[in-house]
């Protein structure tokens, strides 16, 4: 088994965490760290795919201009000029 170190606070607040879901600090720490790496590997999915919609759209021209659509907003919103 590697050994990993870890900051004192942390290993309470792991501790604590574990007491409150009656589990040991290992199961809860694998848990806690798989959701966590689960969670970071979905919000990286998801960037990639829309970087790549954005891609797509500018490369088939589906874009506006940026002053254009700037003045859309500032109409649709009542901002002033």
């Amino acid at each position: 088994m590697d050994v990993i170190p870890i900051k004192p606070e942390r290993k309470a607040q792991l501790e604590e965490y574990a007491q409150r879901h009656g589990q040991d600090a290992a199961t809860a720490l694998d848990e806690v760290l798989a959701d966590a790496l689960e969670s970071e590997r979905d919000d990286y999915d998801e960037t990639v795919t829309a970087v790549m919609q954005t891609y797509d759209s500018v490369k088939a021209g589906r874009t506006q201009p940026a002053g254009e659509f700037l003045e859309e907003l500032r109409v649709k919103h009542g901002f002033p000029r």
